[in-house]
């Protein structure tokens, strides 16, 4: 990884993590993702944000000084936005090699510093419109964005550049190669990246959307040139782009969406599988876009993605055991987990001695909140026969229906 000048003063350190690696230890990266670290140089050097402690990484960051004529001893400030460890798993190595240092942090992310790494450094705790002088022009203003993720978050704001050091917040999955930002990527690559950026939303950060509306009106105040994020390309031609790919996410949390149905079936011997040609045709009629998963076929990393930008959800499982489908109540319980509330939904099955994954179904909902709004189910016992195929495929057309009416305007520039 080659280290660069984001603007005057300021650079981009990063490392990369490959698909080997799960996210989180959940959530899969066909295409890896980056973790990115700053530097901000005036009088005094301070770096934002770092990387994990596998092995070779912080070797990696720590390579990058060299490129940019700077020595690690430089640095007088460690600016930690979120101690996840993949952005500060770093600090152990750090501390053995670096000068005379400070860290400045929360309140709340020096109890969680302690708590990982219980390092003999010294804490500065800042909150919310703390700053610090660099000299030469360059200061660092301190903005608390908690449970952004963590409830330890928060951003740091450099005024004259205009660049927002964001951590998790605006950051998307995806490495990053030499051409780390906007202004270097073509139209294809950055709607990728805002690809990742959803996955990553929907995997990471959805749960906290309501903190991340707050956020998002804090930041209204500042003015920003340049997202800098912890993970993702950085933003410098157009910022707005990805802040504004955020405020749609964000709103998604209230439940109308794009005007999209994601469908998830599974089925154990054909019969809940019939129901699915019929119910794609009548969404299809509705004139609405339907993305397929199959359960457990497909990650729950993508299936959180789709339902999330979905206005309409459709569930086909059969009943197992006087209960619903286990793999698809395990995939209900995670978006349940998630947030995911407010949806307009349909459910069809085959069952056989007895029904009884409605009763399931209703006390998912019920246990996480979701408030899903269900159009009458169609099931039927064993295989589907003629008039269950047409009551589906109309159920389809009036979910369809339902999810133009509810659904969001699909423009998010």
């Amino acid at each position: 990884m080659q280290a660069s000048e984001v603007t005057d003063g300021i650079y981009r350190l990063s490392a990369n993590i490959g698909p080997e690696i799960l996210f989180e230890g959940i959530w899969p990266l066909p295409h890896g993702a980056s973790m990115n670290s700053f530097l901000v140089k005036g009088e005094q050097v301070a770096i934002i944000d770092g990387v994990c402690d596998w092995d070779g990484v912080p070797e990696t960051l720590y390579a990058q000084f060299e490129q940019l004529g700077m020595r690690i001893e430089d640095v007088r400030y460690v600016v930690i936005n979120h101690t996840e460890p993949d952005h500060t798993g770093w600090l152990k190595s750090f501390a053995n090699i670096a000068g005379n240092f400070e860290v400045l942090i929360t309140a709340k992310g020096a109890e969680l510093a302690k708590a990982f790494y219980d390092l003999d450094v010294p804490l500065r705790v800042v909150k919310s419109g703390d700053s610090v002088d660099l000299g030469n022009g360059k200061k660092l203003v301190f903005e608390e964005i908690p449970n952004v993720h963590w409830p330890d978050t928060m951003v740091t704001y450099e005024p004259s550049t205009g660049t927002l050091f964001a951590c998790d917040a605006f950051g998307t999955f995806g490495a990053m190669d030499d051409a780390p930002y906007d202004d270097q990527l073509d139209e294809a690559q950055l709607q990728f990246y805002e690809r990742e950026g959803l996955r990553y939303y929907a995997n990471i950060v959805a749960k906290f959307s309501i903190p991340v509306c707050k956020a998002l009106e804090k930041l209204q105040g500042l003015d920003v040139r340049i997202v800098a994020p912890g993970h993702g390309p950085v933003w410098r031609k157009d910022p707005q782009r990805i802040i504004r790919l955020y405020e749609r996410f964000a709103a998604f949390a209230k439940g109308p969406a794009k005007p999209k149905v994601t469908l998830l079936w599974g089925s154990m011997y054909g019969n809940t599988e019939q129901a699915l040609a019929p119910l794609l045709e009548g969404i299809a009629a509705g004139g609405v876009e339907t993305v397929v998963h199959q359960v457990p076929q497909s990650h729950i990393s993508d299936i959180l993605a789709s339902v999330w930008e979905s206005t309409g959800v459709a569930l086909a499982m059969p009943t197992y055991e006087y209960m619903m489908f286990p793999p698809m109540a395990e995939v209900l319980d995670e978006l349940g987990r998630k947030g995911i509330k407010n949806k307009l939904t349909l459910r069809t099955g085959s069952y056989g001695w007895s029904g009884g994954a409605q009763k399931e179904l209703d006390e998912i909902i019920v246990r996480h909140k979701m408030n899903w709004c269900f159009l009458e189910p169609v099931e039927f016992r064993g295989a589907p026969v003629a008039d269950d195929l047409q009551m589906l495929r109309q159920r389809g057309e009036e979910l369809a229906r339902q999810v133009k009416e509810n659904a969001l305007a699909d423009n998010p520039n």
